[in-house]
Protein backbone atom coordinates (compact mmCIF):
# COMPACT_ATOMS: atom_id res chain seq x y z
CA UNK A 1 0.00 0.00 0.00
CA UNK A 2 1.46 3.24 -0.93
CA UNK A 3 -0.02 6.88 0.80
CA UNK A 4 1.10 10.41 -0.29
CA UNK A 5 0.79 12.69 2.07
CA UNK A 6 0.89 16.62 1.40
CA UNK A 7 1.13 19.30 4.20
CA UNK A 8 -0.05 22.50 3.69
CA UNK A 9 2.47 23.85 6.38
CA UNK A 10 6.07 22.97 7.34
CA UNK A 11 4.94 23.67 10.89
CA UNK A 12 5.21 20.90 13.50
CA UNK A 13 2.09 22.23 15.12
CA UNK A 14 -1.35 20.65 16.17
CA UNK A 15 -1.72 19.47 12.52
CA UNK A 16 1.71 17.83 12.64
CA UNK A 17 0.30 15.78 16.15
CA UNK A 18 -3.02 15.20 14.13
CA UNK A 19 -1.37 13.72 10.89
CA UNK A 20 1.70 11.80 12.97
CA UNK A 21 -1.41 9.99 14.79
CA UNK A 22 -3.44 9.29 12.14
CA UNK A 23 -0.42 7.70 10.26
CA UNK A 24 0.66 5.75 13.26
CA UNK A 25 -1.92 2.59 11.86
CA UNK A 26 -0.29 2.98 8.58
CA UNK A 27 3.17 2.90 8.92
CA UNK A 28 4.13 -1.05 9.84
CA UNK A 29 1.67 -1.74 6.46
CA UNK A 30 2.49 0.93 3.72
CA UNK A 31 4.98 2.76 1.84
CA UNK A 32 4.16 6.24 2.99
CA UNK A 33 6.19 9.39 0.69
CA UNK A 34 5.67 12.85 2.62
CA UNK A 35 5.63 16.57 1.17
CA UNK A 36 5.50 19.74 3.22
CA UNK A 37 4.70 22.90 1.70
CA UNK A 38 5.98 25.01 0.66
CA UNK A 39 9.35 23.95 0.92
CA UNK A 40 8.67 20.89 -1.76
CA UNK A 41 6.91 23.51 -3.94
CA UNK A 42 7.68 27.07 -3.29
CA UNK A 43 6.63 28.58 -6.38
CA UNK A 44 3.46 30.07 -7.51
CA UNK A 45 1.25 29.62 -9.82
CA UNK A 46 1.16 32.08 -12.61
CA UNK A 47 -1.62 31.34 -14.12
CA UNK A 48 0.20 31.49 -17.49
CA UNK A 49 -2.27 28.49 -19.47
CA UNK A 50 0.99 26.64 -20.55
CA UNK A 51 0.11 23.46 -19.07
CA UNK A 52 -3.56 23.86 -20.74
CA UNK A 53 -1.90 24.96 -23.75
CA UNK A 54 1.25 22.78 -24.10
CA UNK A 55 1.32 20.04 -21.19
CA UNK A 56 1.78 20.43 -18.09
CA UNK A 57 5.64 18.86 -18.40
CA UNK A 58 6.09 22.54 -20.09
CA UNK A 59 5.42 23.95 -16.93
CA UNK A 60 8.11 26.23 -15.55
CA UNK A 61 7.75 24.86 -12.19
CA UNK A 62 7.64 21.04 -13.19
CA UNK A 63 10.82 20.06 -11.46
CA UNK A 64 8.70 20.95 -8.13
CA UNK A 65 4.91 19.36 -9.13
CA UNK A 66 6.13 16.79 -10.94
CA UNK A 67 7.05 14.57 -8.27
CA UNK A 68 4.32 15.48 -6.03
CA UNK A 69 2.22 15.04 -9.26
CA UNK A 70 3.43 11.29 -9.75
CA UNK A 71 3.33 10.67 -5.78
CA UNK A 72 -0.55 11.15 -5.97
CA UNK A 73 -1.13 9.12 -9.18
CA UNK A 74 1.03 5.72 -8.10
CA UNK A 75 -0.81 6.12 -3.89
CA UNK A 76 -3.47 4.00 -2.94
CA UNK A 77 -4.32 6.90 -0.21
CA UNK A 78 -3.83 10.75 -0.24
CA UNK A 79 -3.97 12.70 2.95
CA UNK A 80 -4.17 16.21 2.82
CA UNK A 81 -3.30 18.45 5.92
CA UNK A 82 -3.60 21.70 6.71
CA UNK A 83 -4.30 24.50 9.61
CA UNK A 84 -7.01 27.02 8.96
CA UNK A 85 -5.65 30.68 7.95
CA UNK A 86 -7.85 32.94 7.75
CA UNK A 87 -10.53 30.50 7.29
CA UNK A 88 -9.09 28.62 4.21
CA UNK A 89 -6.18 26.20 3.32
CA UNK A 90 -2.98 27.64 3.45
CA UNK A 91 -1.28 29.96 1.07
CA UNK A 92 1.22 27.20 0.09
CA UNK A 93 -1.59 24.18 -0.48
CA UNK A 94 -3.64 26.76 -2.74
CA UNK A 95 -0.96 27.87 -4.90
CA UNK A 96 -0.03 23.83 -5.65
CA UNK A 97 -3.49 23.08 -6.26
CA UNK A 98 -3.70 25.84 -8.85
CA UNK A 99 -0.70 24.10 -10.22
CA UNK A 100 -2.97 21.07 -10.43
CA UNK A 101 -5.60 23.18 -12.45
CA UNK A 102 -4.93 21.26 -15.69
CA UNK A 103 -6.06 17.98 -13.86
CA UNK A 104 -9.60 19.64 -13.30
CA UNK A 105 -12.33 17.36 -14.94
CA UNK A 106 -13.60 19.74 -17.76
CA UNK A 107 -9.50 19.89 -18.85
CA UNK A 108 -7.08 16.26 -18.15
CA UNK A 109 -7.95 14.86 -15.63
CA UNK A 110 -5.90 11.48 -14.28
CA UNK A 111 -7.70 8.36 -14.89
CA UNK A 112 -5.97 6.78 -11.70
CA UNK A 113 -8.09 9.42 -9.81
CA UNK A 114 -11.73 8.25 -10.09
CA UNK A 115 -10.63 4.69 -8.54
CA UNK A 116 -8.52 6.76 -5.04
CA UNK A 117 -9.45 7.49 -1.77
CA UNK A 118 -8.63 10.95 0.22
CA UNK A 119 -8.32 11.80 3.52
CA UNK A 120 -8.41 15.49 4.49
CA UNK A 121 -7.05 16.65 7.96
CA UNK A 122 -7.87 20.32 8.85
CA UNK A 123 -8.06 22.31 12.38
CA UNK A 124 -8.49 25.89 13.64
CA UNK A 125 -8.65 27.68 16.84
CA UNK A 126 -12.63 29.06 16.35
CA UNK A 127 -14.04 28.68 13.01
CA UNK A 128 -12.65 27.91 9.48
CA UNK A 129 -12.05 23.95 9.65
CA UNK A 130 -14.41 23.05 7.38
CA UNK A 131 -14.16 25.75 4.77
CA UNK A 132 -10.58 25.01 4.88
CA UNK A 133 -11.24 21.70 3.97
CA UNK A 134 -13.53 22.37 1.60
CA UNK A 135 -11.06 24.80 -0.58
CA UNK A 136 -8.91 20.87 -0.99
CA UNK A 137 -11.96 18.79 -1.13
CA UNK A 138 -13.19 20.94 -4.34
CA UNK A 139 -10.37 20.62 -5.78
CA UNK A 140 -9.88 16.37 -5.24
CA UNK A 141 -13.67 15.94 -6.30
CA UNK A 142 -12.78 17.90 -9.37
CA UNK A 143 -9.71 15.30 -10.20
CA UNK A 144 -12.01 12.82 -9.84
CA UNK A 145 -12.00 11.34 -6.36
CA UNK A 146 -15.34 10.30 -4.96
CA UNK A 147 -14.26 8.90 -1.68
CA UNK A 148 -12.78 11.62 0.38
CA UNK A 149 -13.06 11.90 4.46
CA UNK A 150 -12.41 14.57 6.37
CA UNK A 151 -11.31 15.03 10.21
CA UNK A 152 -12.01 18.54 11.14
CA UNK A 153 -11.47 19.67 14.77
CA UNK A 154 -12.16 23.08 16.63
CA UNK A 155 -9.20 23.96 19.38
CA UNK A 156 -11.03 26.40 21.21
CA UNK A 157 -8.24 27.15 23.88
CA UNK A 158 -4.83 27.37 22.73
CA UNK A 159 -3.18 26.70 18.86
CA UNK A 160 0.25 25.12 20.02
CA UNK A 161 0.20 21.27 21.24
CA UNK A 162 2.03 21.66 23.89
CA UNK A 163 -0.01 24.19 25.70
CA UNK A 164 -3.45 22.29 25.43
CA UNK A 165 -4.53 20.45 28.39
CA UNK A 166 -3.73 17.27 28.82
CA UNK A 167 -7.19 16.10 28.84
CA UNK A 168 -7.87 18.17 25.62
CA UNK A 169 -5.27 16.52 23.98
CA UNK A 170 -6.37 13.09 25.11
CA UNK A 171 -9.90 13.60 23.95
CA UNK A 172 -8.55 15.14 20.57
CA UNK A 173 -6.27 11.84 20.48
CA UNK A 174 -8.68 9.67 20.40
CA UNK A 175 -11.06 11.49 18.25
CA UNK A 176 -8.54 11.21 15.38
CA UNK A 177 -7.33 7.59 16.05
CA UNK A 178 -10.65 5.93 15.73
CA UNK A 179 -11.31 8.19 12.45
CA UNK A 180 -7.87 6.40 11.18
CA UNK A 181 -8.86 2.98 12.73
CA UNK A 182 -12.10 3.50 10.26
CA UNK A 183 -9.80 4.51 7.02
CA UNK A 184 -7.11 2.12 7.83
CA UNK A 185 -10.40 -0.63 7.65
CA UNK A 186 -10.72 0.05 4.20
CA UNK A 187 -10.06 -2.72 1.20
CA UNK A 188 -7.70 -1.11 -0.75
CA UNK A 189 -6.83 -4.01 -2.62
CA UNK A 190 -10.23 -2.74 -4.84
CA UNK A 191 -10.32 0.55 -6.61
CA UNK A 192 -12.47 3.07 -4.83
CA UNK A 193 -16.52 3.61 -5.96
CA UNK A 194 -17.07 5.84 -7.95
CA UNK A 195 -20.16 7.78 -7.30
CA UNK A 196 -23.14 9.48 -9.54
CA UNK A 197 -22.43 12.97 -8.43
CA UNK A 198 -18.73 12.52 -9.86
CA UNK A 199 -19.67 10.45 -13.16
CA UNK A 200 -22.64 13.38 -13.54
CA UNK A 201 -19.72 15.85 -13.45
CA UNK A 202 -17.65 13.59 -16.10
CA UNK A 203 -20.90 13.18 -18.43
CA UNK A 204 -21.46 17.30 -18.43
CA UNK A 205 -17.62 17.64 -19.21
CA UNK A 206 -18.02 15.18 -22.04
CA UNK A 207 -20.60 16.81 -23.21
CA UNK A 208 -18.32 20.29 -23.21
CA UNK A 209 -15.56 18.50 -25.41
CA UNK A 210 -17.86 16.92 -27.59
CA UNK A 211 -19.69 20.07 -28.26
CA UNK A 212 -17.81 23.05 -28.03
CA UNK A 213 -14.41 21.72 -28.73
CA UNK A 214 -16.23 19.90 -32.01
CA UNK A 215 -14.90 22.34 -34.66
CA UNK A 216 -11.74 23.11 -32.10
CA UNK A 217 -10.01 19.32 -32.52
CA UNK A 218 -6.52 20.76 -32.08
CA UNK A 219 -6.89 21.57 -28.60
CA UNK A 220 -4.77 19.72 -26.29
CA UNK A 221 -7.69 18.97 -23.91
CA UNK A 222 -10.25 17.52 -26.88
CA UNK A 223 -7.09 15.20 -27.69
CA UNK A 224 -6.84 13.81 -24.46
CA UNK A 225 -10.04 12.58 -23.99
CA UNK A 226 -9.93 11.50 -27.49
CA UNK A 227 -6.81 9.24 -26.91
CA UNK A 228 -8.25 8.25 -23.60
CA UNK A 229 -11.22 6.61 -25.80
CA UNK A 230 -13.92 8.76 -23.10
CA UNK A 231 -15.58 10.48 -26.09
CA UNK A 232 -16.28 6.72 -27.29
CA UNK A 233 -17.54 4.07 -24.62
CA UNK A 234 -14.77 3.92 -22.64
CA UNK A 235 -14.82 5.49 -18.77
CA UNK A 236 -12.26 6.15 -16.35
CA UNK A 237 -13.85 3.95 -13.36
CA UNK A 238 -13.78 0.76 -12.37
CA UNK A 239 -16.72 0.84 -10.30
Amino acid sequence: MRIAVINGTEKKGVTFQLKEMFLEKFRERAEIIEFYLPKDCNVFCEGCTTCFMKGEDYCKNTQYTQPIREAIEQADLLVFTSPAYVMHTTGAMKSFLDHMAFRWMPHRPHPAMFSKRAVIITQCLGAGAKSAMKDIKDSLSWWGISTIEAFTIRLMSDIHWDKLMQKKQRNIAKKIRRFSNQVAKRNYEKPAHTKFKTKFKFYMCRMIQKSIHKHQKETLDYQYWMDQGWLAHKRPWKR
